[in-house]
């Protein structure tokens, strides 16, 4: 990370000493530096002249004596608050007045980084995200002592280096290991649940929705004991709030050693040879009945275009059902998921053949869509929705009957966690959409998401979750309650 660090500024035209208590290392990491920009420089991506300048910026520093006339000194050493605050406790004494001190870290607070120095109003935090040359965002995270106008200063030197910056104050996860805990813990819980296997959620959760890597993947990839740690880190901060509940199942997993792809197995095999499980598709469904949509939802508007370029007849209502339902194709009724079972919902309005489908970030070009099934509903009314979605093109992946199923129930956790940071004055509603947009690259983000599902609908899935399981966990944000309440959306358009 300080070696990416390094390469952002010195590409930037800025002058960097690496300095490393490891003899050698900071050499060793700039000599990696240089290689990258001379690759940088054969793909056409930095002339020759730039690339060679640029690593001339370069110098390794024998000892933190040598960087007392630095502007700006980046710490990237290991995740313990007192080695941070020795460290910076030393820099004081040698630096100038003037030199602001960031830290790099992703879960340390910074207000306690900063106690007991002399000058804790230089002190701030700037998160980059790994790789640091590729991934935009920078978090600038201000404690309580920090001065806003040198996080304004950081802010734009972050722009002026190319990312993508934005604000936040120093609380348990700052903004993207906060609002990003319920991606896996959803999944965990559904997985717990037995809604599908791994690789079926995570199926649904990229085809369906979007997201570039599943979750059970993304958490193989980045090793379960620091997943896990993250979690129980944020926590155990936030006084054991039920939102950030760690998973048995992941804790027997890190127990097992079986951390992810750096020990060869974690959610899936990664030995020589190991073939990954294909996602649980329903077979082949013939199409015998006539299909009927009503408006109101982006599921059939979507669904009606598919269906008549596949030149498969439907009739499209004019006005929308009273009941809510998007389809009917013989005796199944369509529903698109509002948090409650289908089970719940087929005793709510009477039909027994209730299928429910599950939220889509663009359902009209989405390669598969996940529905669940009243315990009521006949398998042939089953087969009909089947053959319906296939005929338009869809995967389909059916989950047991959980509430709220996978991508919907997820993205409104999402959402959910991103407008308590906002309440909670940790950051503005877009810092929270951009950060989780180039922080970890999400799809959408979940503050947009949630004005496109409609935050109404939005709370709705919510309050059911919520009735359904009978946990503080799934309890709704006061400032989408209020958001609701008053007719506004998060992002004016």
């Amino acid at each position: 990370m300080g070696a990416g660090i390094a390469q952002i500024a010195a590409q930037a035209g800025h002058p960097v000493q690496l300095f490393d208590l490891k003899p050698g290392a900071a050499a060793t990491a700039i000599a990696g530096i240089r290689a990258t920009f001379a690759k940088l420089a054969e793909k056409g991506k930095l002339s020759a002249d730039a690339a060679a300048a640029a690593g001339n910026r370069l110098h390794a520093a024998e000892a933190p004596s040598a960087l007392a006339d630095a502007a700006l000194v980046v710490e990237a050493v290991v995740e313990r608050l007192d080695v941070k605050r020795a460290l910076f406790a030393e820099l004081e004494g040698i630096v100038r007045p003037t030199c602001v001190l960031a830290s790099n870290t992703s879960s340390i607070s910074i207000t306690a980084i900063a106690a007991g120095l002399q000058h804790p109003q230089r002190l701030l935090g700037m998160h980059f995200f790994n790789p640091a040359p590729l991934m935009a965002l920078v978090e600038v995270v201000s404690g309580l002592a920090t001065d806003p106008a040198l996080a304004q200063a950081v802010y734009e030197l972050a722009q002026l280096w190319g990312k993508s910056p934005v604000f936040t104050r120093s609380t348990p996860g700052f903004i993207v290991n906060r609002v990003a805990r319920p991606y896996y813990a959803e999944a965990l819980r559904l997985l717990g649940e037995q809604a599908a296997d791994a690789a079926t959620l995570d199926a649904v959760m990229r085809e369906a929705g979007g997201f570039r890597m599943g979750p059970f993947e993304l958490m193989d990839l980045i090793g379960h004991d620091v997943n896990y740690a993250v979690t129980r880190s944020v926590f155990e901060a936030y006084y054991n709030d039920p939102r950030f509940a760690p998973s048995l199942i992941q804790q027997e997993l890190v127990n097992a050693g079986y951390l992810g792809r750096k020990t060869g197995r974690g959610f899936f095999s990664y030995a020589d040879g190991a073939v990954r499980p294909p996602p649980q598709s329903e077979p082949v469904a013939v199409l015998a009945n006539g299909v009927t949509l009503w408006p109101g939802t982006a599921f059939a508007q979507a669904l009606a275009i598919r269906l008549q370029a596949a030149q498969v007849p439907c009739r499209m209502h004019d006005a929308a059902q009273t009941d809510g339902r998007a389809l009917q194709v013989g005796d199944a009724a369509v529903y698109l998921t509002d948090g409650r079972s289908a089970t719940q919902r087929a005793s709510d309005n009477g039909h027994v053949a209730t299928v429910l489908v599950d939220l889509a970030l663009d359902y009209a070009i989405a390669p598969r869509l996940a529905i669940c099934c009243a315990d009521s509903c006949p398998p042939a009314a089953v087969a009909a929705v089947v053959a319906v979605l296939q005929a338009a093109g869809c995967a389909v992946s059916r989950l047991d009957d959980v509430p709220g199923m996978a991508v919907m129930r997820t993205v409104a956790m999402l959402a959910n966690e991103a407008a308590e940071a906002v309440h909670q004055g940790v950051c503005e509603a877009s810092a929270a959409d951009i950060a989780m947009l180039k922080g970890v690259n999400y799809p959408r983000g979940p503050l947009a998401w949630a004005d496109a599902i409609g935050l109404r609908h939005l709370l709705t899935v919510l309050d059911h979750l919520a009735a359904a399981y009978g946990e503080d966990r799934y309890r709704a944000s006061v400032l989408l309650r209020r958001k609701v309440a008053g007719g506004r959306a998060f992002h004016v358009a």
